[in-house]
């Protein structure tokens, strides 16, 4: 693939989608009340059928969400059925009191409706943590992400790229295993044996994929050389920067402001020489590497526009950004901050529309040349 190309495909930059995932979860931070989260899921789920493409990754988005649902409504059970003491009973169920060494907590008893508004409430600002990552996980370019890391975040970056692949590879090999099924049944649906028949060559397939990837990494001597002195030096100066930040949150919690300060200073420095270190000791290149331009600058300007507008709007008091469960009542809307939120729409100025331009324009030259052939 030409730099032509996979700018047509993905006209903006891996570390620009990257502010925009940040963005918009501190904007679900600072404005968490349904409305908004709602909106700002809205607003994910449509970057996503933009510039998804139909790749295994946008595929993934809805299966994320759903599951970060299921998890958000198992929450509101876990937390309705062992948090009690609210003055609105819906109903009561039978009671267990576990020992003093599970807790001394009671399961059951009675069931308060402000108690499960607030777990949904909190539920549903995870799933829109969940469903702003899910997209930018369907957007991004991980090796364009890959590239832009510092040379010292390299390996760990590769190892992340890969395990976020896991969740789309997973769906496309059952989405292949099902049409083979189909097509050996002669689509009739044949029940008996179905899940053997399609977990077995789901394993197989992501067994022989990885054991395919561990060789190529293998095969391309990844972490396979030695640690040289500038490295171990490296190493070192993260290990004592870690320290340095554990002990600021110990200090933090005794009370110790002035010590926690000196350390979280001391800390971040060994942190970020460590990180300089260990880049310009690595002798690794990087291959074509794509640039940032000034419409990606503009753009990263623009979806930060959002956290700090309701940063302001929270400053000078907006009641509607928290929503509270207890009197429990209907979400406030205002108009500031949906304006605000508005700004992580900004990516949509750009669409992919070249990028199926030049797809289409390579795959009528491939069909010519066959013709010719």
């Amino acid at each position: 693939m030409t730099r032509a190309q996979n700018s047509a495909e993905r006209p903006w930059h891996a570390c620009t989608w990257l502010v925009w995932a940040i963005a918009a979860t501190a904007s679900l931070q600072i404005a968490p009340s349904p409305l908004y989260v709602a909106l700002v899921i809205a607003i994910a789920t449509l970057v996503v059928s933009v510039y998804g493409l139909d790749s295994p990754y946008a595929r993934a988005y809805p299966l994320l969400v759903g599951l970060a649902m299921v998890f958000a409504a198992l929450r509101v059970a876990l937390t309705a059925l062992t948090t009690h003491g609210g003055p609105h009973v819906l109903f009561t169920l039978p009671s267990l009191t576990l020992p003093n060494w599970l807790g001394g907590f009671t399961v059951g008893s009675s069931i308060e409706g402000p108690i499960i508004a607030q777990a949904a409430y909190e539920g549903f600002v995870i799933v829109g943590v969940v469903a702003v990552f899910a997209a930018f996980n369907a957007v991004v370019s991980h090796y364009e992400l890959v590239q832009s890391l510092p040379r010292a975040f390299h390996e760990l970056g590769l190892v992340v790229a890969v395990g976020v692949a896991f969740v789309p590879t997973t769906i496309t090999a059952i989405h292949d295993v099902r049409e083979a099924d189909r097509a050996r049944t002669g689509g009739r649906v044949v029940r008996r044996g179905r899940l053997v028949r399609q977990i077995v060559p789901v394993l197989e397939t992501g067994l022989e994929r990885a054991i395919t990837l561990a060789e190529s990494m293998d095969s391309r001597g990844f972490a396979r050389g030695g640690s040289t002195p500038r490295e171990s030096g490296a190493a070192w100066c993260g290990a004592a920067g870690l320290l340095g930040l554990a002990g600021a949150f110990v200090a933090l919690v005794a009370g110790e402001s002035t010590v926690a300060l000196v350390l979280v200073c001391t800390g971040f420095a060994a942190v970020v020489l460590a990180m300089v270190v260990a880049s310009t000791g690595s002798t690794r290149v990087r291959y074509r590497p794509r640039r940032l331009t000034r419409a990606d600058v503009a753009l990263m300007a623009a979806v930060c526009a959002a956290p700090i507008a309701l940063t302001v709007l929270s400053i000078a008091g907006d009641a509607s950004l928290v929503w509270v469960a207890s009197p429990l009542r209907w979400p406030a809307l205002h108009v500031l901050p949906v304006i605000a939120l508005g700004a992580l729409v900004a990516p949509l100025v750009r669409r992919p529309v070249l990028a199926r331009t030049v797809g289409t324009v390579t795959s009528t030259s491939a069909r010519q040349q066959e013709v010719a052939a």
